[in-house]
């Protein structure tokens, strides 16, 4: 028994280092923080008279905060879903996924990938380096509409972000 004992209470010693080698820390942006950013986002758009559907997704491309405008068309739910979820997959923002993957184009393919939105108005959101979320903005006129909101969105959030 006593043998038994100082087996267990040595492994019990030992397992903090193997669990250290065999996990990690992650941060995560609160659903807070998310509903602040798509209120950000949406609230610049509609000072531009754009009615929109912001979508904010976590590092898997979950969605955690989701609005549209009551005016919004209702494609655009899954649109600025798809460009939030596609600006974390490909840790690009999707303006910049539209230019690297026009016809011709070494990663022209990337437009295949199921769930991709290569459209302007999808933006990755970052904190002390590592990508934590993606934001996507629908239903202004343009991508370019598009990420002028998702940029309000992120502006809002900065201050949590940076620590």
């Amino acid at each position: 028994m006593r043998k038994f004992l100082l087996a267990l209470a040595a492994m019990a010693a030992v397992s903090p280092a193997y669990a250290a080698d065999g996990t990690f820390d992650q941060a995560m942006l609160t659903p807070e923080a998310a509903l602040k950013a798509a209120q950000a986002a949406m609230d610049s758009c509609r000072k531009n008279g754009w009615q929109v559907a912001v979508s904010v997704v976590d590092r898997g491309g979950n969605v955690q905060a989701l609005l549209r405008d009551r005016y919004a068309g209702p494609h655009t739910v899954g649109v600025a879903t798809g460009k939030a979820w596609t600006a974390v997959s490909f840790r690009t923002n999707t303006t910049d996924l539209v230019a690297l993957t026009g016809p011709g184009m070494a990663q022209a393919g990337l437009r295949t990938v199921p769930g991709a939105t290569v459209l302007g108005g999808g933006l990755k959101i970052e904190a002390a380096g590592a990508l934590i979320a993606g934001i996507g903005v629908s239903g202004a006129p343009g991508g370019e509409s598009d990420d002028i909101c998702a940029k309000a969105g992120l502006a809002a959030i900065q201050d949590l972000l940076n620590f």
